[in-house]
């Protein structure tokens, strides 16, 4: 697939994704949080699972790792508008994965997957940024 051989091409900080060697349709991304954020330090693990159709539809991609973040459900799934609506076939695995990790740093509270996330990201962002903080701890004991 070109999107792997361009990802290794790109070097993003702080993220990157392999196939399962069984099936090329099913990839793992390992994803730092970002430096000078709430999110550094942590290590976030995410599933993306390509249609048939990719490009032309996006992959489902989603957290395995627990999140705490407004733009992310709670089984995982990011609510993302390239991922959706805005979805265009120049989108690669480069520019998913970037686009999540910008994310993580700038939230969109005004479209919200975790409303609890949300209100304190609006309302009380010491508490929100307490248990980001407690998530990135616990990301290095994730399996």
């Amino acid at each position: 697939m070109k999107d792997f051989k361009k990802l290794q091409s790109d070097n993003l900080v702080g993220i990157n994704a392999v196939p399962d060697e069984n099936n090329i349709m099913e990839w793992t991304a390992l994803m730092f949080g970002p430096e000078d954020s709430a999110w550094e330090g942590g290590i976030f693990k995410l599933k993306l699972v390509f249609h048939e159709e990719y490009p032309n539809k996006p992959p489902n991609v989603k957290f395995i790792s627990k999140i705490f973040h407004p733009n992310v459900y709670s089984d995982g799934r990011i609510c993302l508008d390239i991922l959706k609506s805005s979805w265009s076939p120049i989108y690669d695995v480069s520019s998913i994965l970037t686009s999540i990790q910008s994310l993580l740093t700038d939230p969109n509270p005004r479209s919200p997957a975790n409303i609890e996330a949300a209100r304190l990201f609006e309302q009380n962002k010491r508490e929100y940024y307490r248990k980001v903080k407690q998530i990135v701890e616990e990301s290095w004991d994730e399996k």
